[in-house]
C-alpha cells in the first residue's frame, strides 16, 4: 500500500488566512498529493472563532476536518452546528456535558484516519487533564486504525513536547496549534511519531499573532482593554505536511510549509472562489 499523505493548515486567522485557504488549500493539496487535509479554523471569525456559515465555506475549499481549541466558543451560535457537523472538532478534553466532539474516525484512499483534538491547560483554562483525555480517545480510535493525527492546542512548548512523549509510538503525529508562529523543530521520532511545536499561522503575518500591531501595541504600553482587529497585510498560509505508512500508522516525514499569498494577483487569474 501507497503512503498517506496528511496535508495541515494551521491555524486560520480573520479574513486574510480564510483567503488564503480559498485560493490556495487546493492547490496545496495537489502540489503534496495530499490525501487528506486538516485545517485549525478557531481564530477564522475576525481572529476569535468561527460562524457555521464559514466552517462550511472552509469545508468547500478542500478540507476534510476542521480542528479548534480556545475561542471555538466565542461566537455562541457555532453550539447548534456542532449537532450537524462532527468534522468540526472541538477539544476533546472540555467537560462531556460541552456540545460537539473532539475526535472523528474518517475514510480517504480506502484507509481509516482518525483525528484528535486536545488542549493544554498551562496558561490556559482549567479543564480536563488532556493527557488522560488522549488516553481514553485512543483507546477508541486505535480499535480501528493506526493511523492518528493528534492537534494539540496549546500554549507552553514543555506541555506540548510532554504530549508528544505521552503519546510517542501511539500516534502518526501531534502537532501544535496555538501561538501562530511556526517552529523549527519538526522531527518524526524511533517510533514513528511526527512532532512539531506549532505549525504556525494562515493569515496576515504584519501583524502581532495575526492582530494589528497598533492596539496589540498599546495593550502592552497601557494595560488597558484594547480591543483588537485582525491585520490583513503581508498573508501566508503555513502548515505541515506528514507522510504515513497507512497500515502500521508510523510518520515516515514531517515537512514545514509556509507560502506568501497574493489576494489580488489571484484574483487577477480569474479565479472564481467565494470567500
Amino acid at each position: 500500500m501507497s503512503a498517506f499523505i496528511v496535508l495541515f493548515v494551521a491555524d486560520i486567522c480573520g479574513r486574510a488566512g480564510r483567503q488564503a485557504a480559498a485560493y490556495m488549500v487546493k492547490p496545496l493539496r495537489e502540489k503534496y498529493n495530499a490525501d487528506y487535509v486538516i485545517a485549525n479554523v478557531e481564530n477564522a471569525a475576525g481572529g476569535f472563532g468561527i460562524t457555521a456559515e464559514m466552517s462550511q465555506k472552509i469545508f468547500s475549499y478542500g478540507v476534510d476536518i476542521q480542528t479548534s481549541g480556545n475561542h471555538i466558543w466565542d461566537r455562541m451560535d457555532i453550539m447548534k452546528y456542532f449537532a450537524t457537523k462532527p468534522r468540526l472538532l472541538r477539544p476533546a478534553n472540555y467537560p462531556g456535558k460541552v456540545p460537539g466532539s473532539g475526535a472523528f474516525l474518517d475514510v480517504a484512499k480506502d484507509t481509516k484516519i482518525g483525528v484528535l483534538n486536545l488542549m493544554g491547560r498551562t496558561y490556559m483554562k482549567d479543564i480536563d487533564c488532556p493527557f488522560q483525555v488522549a488516553e481514553r480517545e485512543l483507546a477508541a480510535l486505535r480499535k480501528e486504525t493506526n493511523l492518528i493525527i493528534v492537534d494539540f492546542h496549546a500554549e507552553a512548548t514543555s506541555e506540548k513536547q510532554a504530549m508528544a512523549y505521552h503519546l510517542d509510538g501511539l500516534v502518526t503525529a501531534v502537532i501544535g496549534t496555538h501561538t501562530h508562529v511556526q517552529t523549527a523543530d519538526e522531527k518524526v521520532s524511533r517510533r514513528g511519531t511526527a512532532y512539531i511545536t506549532d505549525a504556525g499561522m494562515t493569515g496576515p503575518y504584519d501583524s502581532v499573532i495575526g492582530m494589528e500591531v497598533g492596539p496589540s501595541l498599546e495593550r502592552f504600553l497601557t494595560g488597558l482593554p484594547i480591543r483588537f482587529t485582525t491585520a490583513t497585510d503581508d498573508v501566508k498560509i503555513s502548515g505541515v505536511v506528514i507522510t504515513a505508512d497507512p497500515s502500521s500508522g508510523e510518520a515516515l516525514s514531517i515537512e514545514r510549509f509556509r507560502e506568501d499569498f497574493d489576494l489580488e494577483a489571484h484574483q487577477n487569474k480569474n479565479q472564481n472562489v467565494e470567500e
